[in-house]
């Protein structure tokens, strides 16, 4: 069976999976209904805190005629949600929501420490009996099914045999994403792999990483380097996926050389025709 989650889908195969941001509003969802990324991460860190307004982004992500054709449940582009709280902060509601409302993952950002891994991995799993070890860590995360059951157009009973976390679960279509940001983060990364089984991929932020290494947004700044290097070295020791969160034409070669297999764009809006125009009629920038 065809996977509902194609960012799990590409990197199973052994593909690349492309992703964006996206503000959790739904001009912005049907901006990428008809794009061909693999997965959209509502972003809800640095943006509002708005359920009903992600409910509706989720909504309007879906095409019914791009599913339809595609002979598929699965939507696309796969949507995800970054959730505001820090990893030290715990916080499993916003991903008990996010999750009740239909995403197939969460992003979780500053994850500093192995408890608080271990927590990002439980808040998305459903308490179960274990079951040859496969049910450690525990999940956390409270029964209100009905919502994403429909969103994902399974019924309640599939649902439960599909919501869980990948690759912890083979057959899991939820993927949960911890975001390494600083010095700390880097240091425990091997131990947060060895003791939290259900980890699908590790992304890199850059921007907060550089704050605190006193350069910031100096990407290409040798500190900065040499930081993404030892994350993704980490992370290939332990044959975990590693993500970049700023993909550009001019970095792209680079980024997929290093062994990022998890690749974020911006999308980049262009207009030709008010730039000719301009050129034409002398209203040219200085």
């Amino acid at each position: 069976m065809a996977r509902l989650n194609s960012v799990i889908g590409a990197l199973e195969s052994g593909q690349h999976a492309f992703a964006a941001f996206a503000a959790p509003e739904p001009a912005a969802a049907l901006d990428f209904a008809g794009s061909d990324y693999d997965g959209l991460v509502f972003e809800a860190e640095h943006k509002p805190w708005d359920a009903a307004n992600l409910r509706d982004s989720l909504q309007y992500l879906l095409d019914r005629r791009r599913i339809f054709e595609g002979d598929t449940l699965a939507p696309s582009p796969t949507p995800f949600v970054r959730v505001p709280v820090n990893g030290a902060e715990h916080g499993q509601w916003h991903a008990k929501q996010a999750l009740d409302l239909g995403a197939y993952g969460i992003v979780w950002p500053h994850i500093s420490r192995v408890e608080e891994a271990r927590n990002a991995v439980a808040a998305c799993r459903y308490p179960r009996q274990p079951e040859a070890g496969r049910f450690e860590p525990a999940g956390l995360r409270g029964d209100a099914p009905a919502a994403a059951a429909r969103y994902w157009g399974l019924s309640t009973q599939d649902y439960y045999a599909k919501a869980d976390v990948w690759p912890l679960a083979p057959d899991g279509e939820i993927l949960v994403v911890i975001q390494i940001e600083d010095q700390l983060g880097i240091e425990n990364l091997p131990a947060i792999l060895d003791e939290v089984p259900g980890i699908g991929l590790i992304l890199i932020g850059e921007g907060d990483l550089s704050q605190e290494l006193g350069v910031p947004r100096q990407l290409d700044h040798p500190l900065m380097v040499e930081a993404r290097a030892r994350i993704v070295k980490t992370c290939l020791e332990h044959d975990v996926v590693v993500g970049h969160p700023h993909v550009t034409a001019r970095n792209a070669e680079q980024v997929v050389a290093e062994g990022y297999r998890f690749l974020m764009t911006a999308p980049v809006r262009g207009y030709p025709g008010l730039e000719r125009g301009r050129e034409l009629t002398g209203r040219t920038s200085s």
